[in-house]
């Protein structure tokens, strides 16, 4: 099968959405594509890549700002490709009940870019996790792991199934090219050598 290069690109504070994008790129690849896991911060160039998975851990429903930099930067580059966008962040069963929307900011990007979809899933923090926020939601008895990894890889499996078909449009549409289409001068010229070789053609078989 045809491969494609994509990025998965992500913005994690403690490791637990790397795991994530770790589970998607492993999907990926299983599917034949060529596939880099790379944090936001590490990526500078889209030209090589020909599709991507984005996704940012989630802090009080917003993604990190790392990762909404890279939308910004990456904006001209990623609407000229297939984009599909990840949240990681609900401590309790809300992503697996319901399908809940991107942040504000990340949808409005998705629509301006057309990305493919979103999808959000639940998120991990370990009691001794640090951080500002991360402190009252510890104290608060929010620690825990929501993240479901079948579900991230049948998502992943899901995107890599609609890749497979574009790159089977893609090389259709290369091999079925165009006839060229013929301008009013050849076409007249054709006929005027059709019409001046039937008396020739005529006399050749008189004398066979």
């Amino acid at each position: 099968m045809a491969e494609m290069s994509v990025l998965v690109a992500y913005a994690s504070k403690h490791g637990s959405t790397e795991l994530i994008a770790d589970a998607i790129g492993d999907a990926l690849r299983r599917a034949g594509h060529d596939v880099d896991v790379r944090p936001v911060s590490d990526v500078r160039d889209l030209a090589r890549y020909g599709a991507a998975v984005v996704g940012s851990a989630l802090y009080i429903g917003r993604w990190q700002g790392d990762a909404l930099r890279f939308l910004r930067r990456h904006e001209a580059s990623l609407a000229g490709m297939p984009v599909w966008f990840f949240s990681s962040g609900p401590l309790d069963d809300s992503a697996e009940t319901a399908q809940l929307p991107a942040p504000k900011a990340v949808a409005e990007i998705a629509a301006r870019i057309g990305a493919r979809g979103h999808a959000t899933f639940g998120g991990h923090l370990a009691p001794d996790a640090r951080g500002f926020v991360e402190h009252f939601m510890i104290r608060g008895g929010r620690t825990g792991d929501w993240r479901n990894f079948e579900r991230i890889e049948m998502w992943a499996d899901a995107v890599a199934a609609k890749l497979a078909l574009q790159l089977r449009a893609r090389s259709w549409s290369q091999a079925v090219k165009p006839r060229p289409v013929a301008t009013a001068a050849q076409e007249s010229s054709s006929r005027a050598f059709c019409t001046n070789r039937r008396p020739e053609a005529i006399r050749q078989a008189a004398t066979v």
